[in-house]
């Protein structure tokens, strides 16, 4: 184990193995997502079996007992807690290098030789566990990664000029002709030739809807397409989509190092050298001017027990273990203590759209009657909601969810047609009802005037706040907002209004963000700028950068860390995964989250309280202080036990009680921010408890 996790916990340094082209099976892909236990793992069993020991042992010894009820015990844990990092040291050792890890065995072993077999225990316990809590962490984004793959078929529908053939995905090419069939997930990154088709590409660009996809449009692999045919040219190699990016993306951002790891293991080599020369000089100086050995080995291993890092361990870990429970308590879940400490470090934020600082689900904003339609708000809602009640679209199920809320009654639909990207037909108590977009042309008969009656609805809206006065494109998104005609017999007798909300929070998390880093958040999403636009403003947010892909939120991360700045980036889906690892912490939504989000962020809003965000990073910049005044402490003690020890005559009880006693006050200190009055929102207040 390197220093900088036996100093900042479990943070992942190590590399993953590249992934392959995906190409899983049937069962592969409907079978829920491995993730790698605890226990699954040696580090963690061996870690497990030191500590049981350890305390079996504690409370033996406190009570005198008998060396031989105890002795065992302490010797299982020295032996399962040590083997390995004194297998990785002596590896080193043959490598010409001297690392850490045997530092602390051989300190360890010392102040075993010499009767202090307790301290040498509690040194192997905190070794073994870290390196428990890396090997778990390492495994977890692993398992992350491989879980992304799943989003990915096996095998794809190819045209040829004898028919169809099923092939794997791996085996396309650039210029193979695919069809997508209802319900399938796209296999490679391409363009419509044919066919009319919704597709649900939220994993990829955030959209919170399913896009209108026509001939000519760009689909992406992974994705999955709605109620229509299509028929799809392969523009990109497999190995080249968009979904495989994300994959290197995030492989390549577990690679790189915080420069706080950096700068812990450059001087790994010097402290562990260094320790190893004073305690030898310690033992072989007062040995040549004629010491006995005995108590030129006493002082020896004396000096390396004062001079061992056990406290400076303590003077981290602590403040940072206590911020991320209160964290926990309060909803928001942070990974390791090298997370919190990164978390405190951010100066600017960086925020996605859909499903972080917006609900992520479209909800009716408005109901529109038309003039002398006869039907009033209810009426016209529950009319929609009828014909909307057999669809499965995001948008009906919308519109149905907003009339249960008013307790509508809904009539029975007969005759219910749904056209992919434009809307539904249906027979409502007799009469012929269409619910679709203002330009879907599923009723060839509307006439001119009812088109003026709609242009005059939404521009009613527009007067009353609803964003609903202006067409904006092809989708009909208008200020953010998606606009659904209803008709009745071919007559306009309204209008609906569906937007994807901001969270209630939003406004105010933007605003204590501004206040913790001195700037204001950029928001980088993948949805239209009109609908970014109109997030931002409810939000106070200015620099908007929209219509990203994954790699673009990337670029845009890395941009302003090349400018000197150290970015938190909030997300929640699959498309935000990379920007998170990029970043230099991440938070991900929890309650809409992916998988691969949830994995990849260094901390997880459970309860999707936006206003969790500004708070944990306050928590986390006091835990950073306490680690400071910690660091002073334990190395104030530590300077002095050494000096004492070399230059007077420190008896060995009173060197491990300065010793164990700095660990105590530095411990102490950092379980101050248990306390309920270390967790603040940028009001002042404090979120419900979990």
């Amino acid at each position: 184990m390197s220093l900088h996790v036996f100093l900042y916990g479990a943070g992942v340094s190590s590399t993953l193995d590249s992934p392959p082209v995906p190409t899983l099976d049937a069962s592969a892909r409907t079978a829920p997502r491995r993730r790698t236990r605890f226990l699954a793992l040696p580090e963690a069993r061996w870690a497990l079996l030191a500590t049981a020991a350890f305390l079996s042992a504690l409370p033996l010894h406190f009570a005198d007992a008998p060396g031989w009820t105890y002795g065992p015990l302490y010797a299982i844990a020295y032996l399962a807690g040590g083997w390995e990092p004194a297998l990785e040291g002596l590896r080193a050792l043959r490598g010409k290098t001297l690392d850490v890890d045997l530092l602390m065995i051989v300190a360890a072993l010392g102040a075993a030789a010499i009767g202090q077999v307790l301290d040498g225990a509690l040194l192997i316990v905190i070794f073994a566990t870290s390196g428990a809590l890396e090997a778990l962490a390492t495994a977890r984004t692993a398992d992350s990664v491989r879980g992304l793959l799943d989003l990915a078929p096996a095998t794809a529908t190819r045209v040829t000029a004898d028919g169809e053939e099923s092939v794997p995905v791996n085996r396309l090419s650039v210029g193979d002709e695919l069809l997508i069939r209802p319900g399938e997930r796209i296999g490679a990154d391409g363009r419509v030739l044919d066919g009319t088709s919704e597709v649900d590409q939220a994993t990829i660009t955030g959209e919170p809807l399913p896009v209108l996809k026509t001939p000519g449009d760009e689909v992406f692999a992974g994705t999955l397409n709605g109620t229509g045919a299509l028929r799809v040219r392969v523009e990109r190699d497999p190995a080249d989509s968009v979904i495989a990016r994300i994959v290197i993306l995030v492989e390549e951002a577990s690679r790189t190092k915080a420069p706080t790891q950096l700068f812990i293991e450059k001087i790994e080599q010097r402290y562990a050298v260094g320790v190893v020369a004073a305690t030898l000089t310690v033992f072989a100086v007062p040995l040549a001017f004629g010491a006995d050995l005995t108590g030129a080995l006493l002082r020896a291993m004396t000096f390396m027990i004062v001079a061992s890092p056990c406290a400076v361990v303590l003077a981290t870990m602590p403040p940072l273990l206590s911020a991320i429970a209160t964290a926990g308590r309060h909803g928001v879940l942070v990974k390791s203590a090298l997370a919190m400490e990164r978390l405190g470090e951010i100066d600017t934020a960086a925020l996605d759209k859909t499903g972080t600082l917006t609900e992520g689900a479209p909800e009716v904003t408005a109901v529109c009657p038309a003039t002398g339609s006869g039907l009033d708000e209810d009426a016209l809602l529950a009319l929609a909601a009828a014909a909307e009640h057999p669809s499965e679209h995001p948008l009906a199920r919308a519109i149905v969810v907003a009339a249960r809320a008013r307790d509508l009654r809904l009539a029975p639909a007969r005759d219910f047609t749904a056209k992919p990207g434009h809307g539904v037909t249906a027979t409502v108590d007799d009469r012929f009802v269409t619910v679709g977009r203002p330009d879907s042309g599923l009723d060839a008969d509307t006439d001119a005037e009812a088109d003026t009656d709609a242009e005059a609805d939404t521009d009613a809206g527009t007067d009353t706040g609803t964003g609903t006065g202006t067409r904006m494109d092809r989708d009909t998104d208008v200020e953010g907002g998606t606009v659904v005609r209803v008709e009745r017999d071919g007559a306009l007798v309204g209008t609906l209004v569906l937007a994807d909300r901001p969270r209630a929070d939003a406004a105010e998390t933007a605003a204590g963000l501004t206040a913790l880093t001195g700037t204001s958040p950029v928001l980088l999403t993948g949805d239209n700028p009109r609908a970014a636009a109109q997030v931002a403003t409810a939000t106070g947010i200015t620099d908007v950068r929209a219509s990203l892909l994954p790699e673009d939120k990337v670029t845009a991360v890395r941009e302003l860390q090349r400018a000197g700045r150290k970015v938190l980036f909030v997300g929640d889906g699959v498309n935000d995964a990379p920007a998170l690892a990029a970043a230099h912490a991440g938070v991900a939504m929890g309650r809409a989250g992916s998988d691969l989000a949830l994995e990849t962020a260094d901390a997880v809003v459970v309860r999707d309280e936006l206003v969790a965000i500004p708070a944990v990073v306050r928590l986390s910049r006091a835990a950073r202080r306490l680690v400071v005044q910690n660091l002073l402490v334990a190395g104030t003690f530590i300077t002095v036990l050494v000096l004492w020890d070399l230059l007077g005559h420190l008896p060995l009880p009173l060197g491990v009680a300065g010793h164990e006693g700095s660990t105590v006050l530095v411990g102490l200190n950092g379980l101050r921010l248990l306390r309920e009055s270390a967790w603040r929102r940028p009001d002042g207040g404090r979120p419900r408890a979990l």
